[in-house]
């Protein structure tokens, strides 16, 4: 065991210490400083777990369960832990229900998971290629944003075997990415979790919800309210009060275009292909920093699909010609009035 840990803390300081955001001041977490994907087993009975669909969190069972990861030397560490089902469209819809992963904190000092915490684990929906699309794209998605800010959710890809203890299915090998908890990412943006309904953007750091607001038109993602703390996470400066909003689960995003994702039928949309700004009115001037720092990103943005490993090559394609209509919209004043000014929400 011991070996097996040292290795695996190994393969993980050889990391790119770039991945880590600018502004934290302090060392990253472990499971998150590589972009390479983990092997991972996770063995539980997930008869038991599949039939946990509850959407109420308090009648959520944990079931216990067997993490293995497997570094690429052929080490592995092994860890016990709880499995709790998670989500609302996809845990009622999904083969395999999204995930939360809890550690027991003393067990997971010294590797890769530790100071992390309790993780969330998105996976693929359904098994075949198309599946794999979405589930690689809605994790690109995560990084696409981490280009642009350091006040963003960090993710890893890893390929997980699901094994069935009970015996009843075979094992199953899918694609998934874990997810950096609120309370970690809050932390390491020297601020604290805000859990408020209710909260306007009008309340909101100006420049960083410019943002998010510009963000989710770009990948076409109506999916997500600040008031309602809809895919959005609220965290607070104590110093400050400053108050920053933080997107997540980009699954109905039109850039994806995931076979269930339907546009609110009270929206002026008729498909998710088509982008709806749903931010507060900004003059040009106001607009201008978060444009330039979408450009900024452009090549690095780019890259990152053309760079991913088992993601279609039509799928990038469709998806860089998506951005490409972007960025003439944000470069092209008239088209960026009409898209960011003419049809935004004044209160």
């Amino acid at each position: 065991m011991a070996r097996s840990v040292i290795a695996l803390l190994l393969w993980a300081g050889s990391s790119l210490a770039a991945q880590a955001p600018a502004d934290t001041g302090r060392r990253a977490s472990r499971l998150f400083d590589a972009t390479e994907a983990l092997s991972i087993t996770l063995t539980a009975n997930f008869g038991a777990v599949g039939r946990d669909r509850d959407t109420v969190d308090s009648r959520k069972k944990p079931h216990p369960a067997i993490l293995t990861v497997t570094a690429p030397s052929g080490d592995t560490v092994t860890l016990h832990v709880n499995l709790r089902t998670r989500g609302h469209y996809r845990l009622a819809n999904c083969g395999y229900p999204p995930l939360k992963i809890e550690f027991d904190k003393d067990s997971i000092a010294g590797t890769i998971f530790g100071h992390e915490g309790n993780l969330k684990l998105v996976g693929q929906c359904r098994g075949g290629q198309s599946w794999t699309n979405y589930l690689l794209e809605e994790y690109l998605l995560y990084r696409v944003y981490q280009l642009v800010t350091p006040m963003s959710f960090r993710v890893r890809l890893a390929h997980v075997t699901y094994a069935d203890s009970a015996g009843k299915k075979a094992p199953d090998i899918r694609y998934a990415f874990f997810l950096e908890d609120d309370s970690r990412l809050a932390r390491r943006n020297h601020t604290k979790l805000l859990e408020v309904k209710g909260v306007n953007q009008g309340q909101l750091d100006s420049a960083q919800m410019g943002v998010v607001g510009t963000f989710e038109y770009m990948i076409g993602n109506t999916d997500w309210s600040v008031g309602a703390l809809h895919n959005i996470v609220l965290v607070q400066d104590s110093a400050s009060f400053a108050t920053y909003p933080v997107p997540y689960d980009f699954d109905w995003s039109g850039v994806i275009w995931a076979p269930y994702a339907n546009p609110d039928s009270r929206l002026p949309i008729h498909t998710v292909r088509e982008r709806l700004y749903r931010s507060y009115c900004r003059t040009p001037a106001e607009l201008a920093p978060s444009f330039a720092a979408f450009n900024a990103a452009k090549d690095s943005i780019y890259a990152l699909y053309r760079g991913q490993a088992d993601l279609e090559p039509k799928r990038v394609k469709q998806t860089l010609d998506y951005y490409d209509e972007f960025y003439v919209t944000i470069n092209d004043p008239r088209k960026a009035r009409r898209a960011f000014i003419d049809g935004c929400v004044t209160g």
